[in-house]
């Protein structure tokens, strides 16, 4: 096989690939195994070096695409409250964002939200909060272009490299092989790992029996020109202070039945029952003014019921606050009512546990029957919600398909990454996709330069992007005029249409308040992205120093406070016990030369590294600190047989409950595939993990380049 072309997905190849033609599906690339006769023109493996440590070269290795899905992501809110923690197996991550770039126009998950409350804003607002309400559901058709004449792979030229963000080390010495992670997301799984060490599954899709409940007709008795009506007065979207529908069959259980439909399905209505010549009306109106939207209704809801429904969401191909939005959308209430420990990726399928505040199991129950690659299940009533950070972790379960390697080399690879594990780099999800890297933005940001944040946002680039946002950038560079570029959106709410609504808010000389129109988690990403790229290069910089063994003066930890390794302490002591600061005001660094490093980085950035508090308290960075090696937990593989590369090679949650038998294998097959299972503590990268097994370079420039080879 290895003479032979293979069919490739790469996960960030393709899904840029789609802002360019959203509505088609982006077919698999064609890559190759390196091997002797291979007719790839790309240099071969250099080999390992001494102490088993592996140095990447500029050169592209000739590996095969890589689709993954990453551990998961804190809050950067959440990481400013938790700094100095360890990133050690049964510690609570720093950070680590999955998808680590601020919303941008062509992924921003659109959030259902009421009018403001108040007197009515002039008309620009209100015509921005008309399209808003048309981005809710997709419903905007603008920036469907047509497709650019440069090709994708042109485009990704302009594209990140690993060597461009400190990704330059491998730590083991075997030799790498191909393998494909396909288009299907039943080979990538990831379940959570909650806080008390058990791995989250969807096995239960029952509901606790409660008296309480209403009956299963209030999902019914209301039509869905009612409903409609309803959804209009309940968000303020008409002028009607109320609505009113006909009783027909006219019974005091279907009267009530309507009431609590109304009450249950559109929180902040309130309902009475009129008599208007001979009839019956339920009438639903607003009690307590706009402030009551979505608030769950106090006296509803039993005293002797926990407050939050907790409940395991089985998702396909939807990012945790994306699904989160389709829920809050279909529940009609707000998404701040939902509670996590943590985000998982969109492409993958993931589990993970959800709480809710006063929804019952029953109604979120019925959502399986109305919602496409969900399911939601193990439902329990608690008194408490989720919190960021509490799990422990995630637990991975990886195919990687036809694989080159023979059982030597997988034997190999796997027991390394059990036995050493991998590099923990921030992977290259952390510093965006374009020509721009996030970590720029950061930099500009600390050093207090907004001209240059400003136009490092808004500047047309090279690379992967939809056409109206192309438009944008261009009608800027061209006029500067923040409404004229605002027009080129048709959807508002990514970081480029915030910071065009500021500047027509505040003007062009305050860009500090434009930019702080943008919400504060996605702000901080671009500085947690300089403090990414500054740890990924400092950390290959300790290993190229001083390989894989603790030296006198690297850090540790000691609880959550960091200590230096004295010369007599040495052999007490792995790399695996070994951390590294990101820069901060809180944060001591090594005691070798590695500090010097931190600090000729910084200074060439026009950075202090002696003062990381900035002038906006936002800003002011207090640092943390991660662990530079990690070790797998729960890993496990095996290499089976298969001939039909359309079949799955193992059971998801919802495959057991339907009762899918487990798929069984031939002793010999026309392919071969590598399944692995792992578990990673929060904030880590199975990217970097396979990376690791594989030996390749996971940008999505590199890998294009190399995909692209074979189909010219």
């Amino acid at each position: 096989m290895s003479g032979r072309p293979c069919r490739w997905l790469l996960r960030g190849t393709l899904a840029a690939a789609a802002l360019l033609r959203p509505e088609r599906r982006a077919r698999p690339l064609a890559a190759v195994r390196p091997a002797a006769r291979s007719r790839s023109p790309v240099p071969g493996f250099l080999g390992a070096l001494k102490m088993e440590i592996t140095e990447m070269t500029g050169v592209s290795l000739k590996r095969g695409s890589l689709a993954v899905e990453d551990n998961d992501s804190l809050a950067p809110a959440e990481e400013a409250k938790r700094q100095k923690v360890s990133e050690g197996w049964l510690t609570k991550g720093q950070d680590g964002m999955e998808n680590n770039s601020p919303p941008r126009c062509e992924n921003v998950p659109a959030l259902p939200e009421a009018v403001s409350a108040g007197k009515s804003k002039r008309n620009s607002d209100a015509r921005l909060q008309e399209e808003e309400e048309e981005e809710e559901d997709g419903l905007s058709e603008e920036g469907e272009e047509e497709e650019e004449a440069e090709s994708f792979a042109d485009m990704m030229k302009h594209g990140l490299t690993e060597l461009d963000v400190g990704i330059t080390k491998f730590v083991s010495s075997h030799q790498g092989f191909s393998g494909i992670l396909k288009e299907r997301y039943s080979d990538f799984v990831v379940h959570e790992i909650g806080k008390d060490g058990r791995i989250s599954h969807l096995n239960d899709l029952s509901v606790p029996v409660d008296e309480e409940d209403p009956p299963e007709d209030l999902f019914t008795v209301l039509t869905a020109e009612e409903k409609q009506r309803l959804e209009e007065l309940q968000l303020f979207k008409n002028k009607e202070t109320s609505v009113a529908i006909e009783v027909v069959e006219d019974t005091k259980e279907k009267r009530t039945v309507i009431h609590q439909a109304i009450k249950s399905l559109f929180p902040g209505l309130e309902t009475k029952t009129e008599d208007r010549e001979g009839k019956k009306y339920i009438v639903a109106y607003h009690a307590a003014g706009k402030k009551a939207l979505a608030n769950p209704r106090k006296h509803s809801w039993p005293k002797s019921r926990g407050s939050y429904c907790h409940f395991v969401l089985y998702k396909e191909n939807k990012d945790t606050m994306d699904a989160i939005n389709v829920l809050s959308k279909y529940l009609r209430v707000k998404p701040n009512i939902f509670s996590y420990m943590g985000t998982k990726d969109k492409r993958a399928i993931t589990v993970q546990e959800i709480a809710v505040l006063k929804i019952t199991a029953q109604r979120l129950a019925h959502l399986n029957k109305c919602l496409m690659n969900f399911k939601l299940g193990n439902f329990s009533y608690q008194k408490n919600p989720l919190k960021l950070g509490e799990l422990q972790g995630n637990h991975f379960t990886v195919v990687l398909r036809n694989i080159t390697g023979t059982d030597d080399q997988v034997e190999q690879a796997m027991n390394s990454l059990k036995e050493i594990g991998f590099i923990n780099y921030y992977g290259m999800q952390r510093f965006g996709t374009t020509a721009v890297p996030t970590y720029q933005v950061g930099r500009a940001i600390l050093q207090n330069s907004w001209a240059e944040v400003m136009d490092l946002i808004l500047k047309p680039r090279s690379g992967a992007e939809k056409g109206y946002l192309v438009k944008c950038r261009e009608e800027w560079a061209k006029t500067r005029d923040p409404a004229a570029a605002l027009r080129k959106l048709p959807v508002k709410r990514c970081v480029e249409g915030q910071l065009l609504r500021g500047l027509s808010k505040y003007g062009m000389k305050n860009i500090v308040s434009a930019f702080g129109i943008i919400p504060r988690n996605n702000r901080l990403m671009y500085i947690h992205s300089y403090q990414s790229y500054v740890w990924n290069n400092m950390v290959s910089k300790r290993i190229e120093e001083y390989g894989l063994t603790p030296v006198p003066g690297d850090l540790v930890l000691k609880g959550a406070t960091a200590t230096y390794i004295e010369e007599e302490d040495v052999n007490n002591y792995s790399i695996h016990d070994v951390v590294m600061p990101l820069p901060g005001f809180e944060v001591i660094y090594p005691k070798h030369k590695i500090s010097d490093a931190y600090r000729e980085m910084l200074t060439a950035d026009n950075l202090d590294i002696d003062n990381m508090r900035h002038k906006i308290r936002d800003y002011s960075l207090s640092g943390a600190y991660r662990k530079i090696i990690i070790r797998p937990q729960n890993v496990s593989w095996e290499v089976v047989a298969y001939d039909d590369p359309k079949i799955p090679l193992f059971n998801t949650d919802v495959d057991n409950l339907e009762g899918k038998p487990p798929p069984v294998f031939a002793s010999e097959g026309k392919y071969r595939a590598l399944k692995m299972d792992f578990s990673l503590p929060p904030s880590t990268y199975a990217t970097m993990a396979i990376r690791e097994v594989l030996k390749m370079d996971t940008s999505i420039k590199n890998q294009t380049q190399l995909n692209t080879t074979w189909l010219r």
